[in-house]
């Protein structure tokens, strides 16, 4: 099979031992899974022939691309790594109808600066933003700090291309915002893990770069305000807020234990911590005065000056420049840099309806302290869709404790309404987790789905589905 794979792609694009065993590492830990082979096609047709091959032979197949995974999808010992690091072109930009065309392997900061050269932006963003890959935006069905503007990734793609198991390409690569002929492929394979399909390519949704922002640290006593705060601005701006971020004293702290040189947001540390931004589109919002501000600016300045005359916040920092507002977000997206600092961890990515976040996060806390008294925590959120990343540093390792401790968190997103995967994907880790909390009628479905497409289980086989 080897030898076929390298008069597919050529001898060098088939990397065994030493030269694969970078891709056998999973960035979250878990050690290492020897890959059979990794191969890096450079085109659709190649990922075909592979596909076709791994069909042939009954080979499972692992689709990666830019390794920064947090749920453990991109390993299988003995499977056949497909990387798309090759399949790395932007083959347009179509700035009339504010879309880009882009392969799988873009990496998304890449994409960023080829949409932002046209006055445009594509809003998907978050930490690993300067190694992650489309396709494994797609795979995952990322979310990032700007889903409370912008949406998730389903919500940014207009057409997709993929591979399916069998070899077969699916070319649904249309740049329309309606198309009502039949299943919508597109959000199938969105977010299915690498368990139907490769996806090979996408036509993406851009969006008009703000000309101006305004960013700001706002201290705050009690969390439970927050939300109203939120609706406020989000009201006086005309639904302009693209964040509202959660951190709480102790993530502060540990961020500048981890970064002595960084400055603090406020003097004290209080209990609360959002980072708010503003994006502005609008010529009267962007346009500097005769004093050099920013009117946006001064309007969020104005209206945080009024929240904390009225006591509902303690202290405000808006950003005066480029590198503040850098400043600010580097401690936001420091997130998976602190939690990674501890061992052993449980890293559980949760949503819940907007306003029983405060709801969750008393209730989660309760039932960890009832559940490992001296465990420790690392939390932020995603305040304006209900985003929690809970974080928990348990006192031992032990895989039954860690179940238990992860079952008493399931049980009060469960009360709550909520969802125990709002960003990360299932991968392995969270399969006990879909088996025990799934609905069974939608686990059933979504194996009659996966039987169909790949009836030899070779896409990414143990990820996502439970065992029936």
């Amino acid at each position: 099979m080897l030898d076929r794979l390298r008069e597919l792609l050529g001898a060098t694009q088939v990397l065994t031992g030493e030269a694969a065993a970078p891709y056998g590492y999973d960035w979250n830990g878990g050690g290492f899974a020897a890959p059979l082979a990794v191969v890096r096609p450079a085109s659709t047709a190649e990922v075909s022939a592979v596909m076709k091959l791994a069909s042939e032979t009954g080979t499972p197949v692992i689709p990666l691309s830019g390794r920064t995974g947090l749920a453990g999808g991109g390993q299988g010992a003995g499977a056949l790594v497909l990387s798309l690091e090759r399949m790395n072109r932007i083959r347009e930009i179509r700035v009339g109808a504010r879309s880009a065309v882009v392969e799988a392997g873009v990496i998304l900061s890449r994409l960023h600066e080829a949409a932002e050269a046209e006055g445009l932006i594509f809003p998907l963003s978050f930490g690993a933003r300067g190694s992650a890959m489309i396709g494994g935006a797609l795979a995952t069905n990322a979310g990032g700090s700007n889903v409370l503007r912008y949406g998730n990734t389903r919500d940014l793609v207009l057409g997709i291309e993929a591979v399916l198991a069998d070899g077969t390409i699916v070319d649904l690569m249309q740049d329309l915002h309606k198309n009502n002929s039949g299943y919508d492929l597109r959000h199938l394979l969105i977010g299915s893990e690498g368990t139907l399909a490769v996806i090979t390519g996408a036509v993406l949704r851009l969006r008009p770069k703000p000309g101006a922002y305004a960013t700001a640290m706002v201290a705050m006593e009690d969390l439970s305000p927050a939300l109203a705060l939120l609706n406020e601005i989000q009201q006086a701006t005309g639904g302009a807020v693209e964040a509202f971020e959660y951190m709480p004293a102790n993530f502060v702290e540990d961020y500048l234990a981890l970064h002595p040189g960084a400055r603090a947001p406020f003097e004290s540390r209080p209990p609360v911590t959002i980072l708010l931004e503003i994006g502005a589109l609008a010529p009267r919002d962007c346009t500097p005065g005769l004093d050099g501000a920013l009117p946006i600016v001064t309007y969020l300045e104005d209206l945080l000056g009024r929240f904390l005359e009225a006591g509902r916040i303690s202290d405000a920092v808006i950003a005066r420049s480029g590198s503040q507002r850098a400043e600010m977000w580097a401690m936001r997206e420091a997130a998976s840099e602190i939690a990674g600092t501890r061992d052993p961890r449980i890293i559980l990515d949760i949503a819940v309806p907007v306003d029983r976040v405060v709801s969750f996060l008393e209730r989660a806390d309760a039932a960890l302290v009832k559940a490992d008294p001296g465990a420790g925590t690392s939390v932020v959120s995603h305040l304006g869709d209900g985003n929690v990343h809970y974080t928990v540093f348990p006192t031992r390792v032990d895989p039954v404790h860690k179940d238990h401790l992860v079952e008493a968190i399931e049980d009060v997103v469960a009360e709550l309404g909520g969802a125990f995967s709002a960003e990360h994907g299932i991968g392995t880790h969270k399969l006990s987790t879909m088996a025990r909390r799934k609905d069974p009628g939608a686990l059933a479905a979504m194996r009659a789905i996966k039987a169909a497409l790949d009836p030899q289980n070779i896409m990414n086989p143990g990820k996502l589905l439970p065992p029936a």
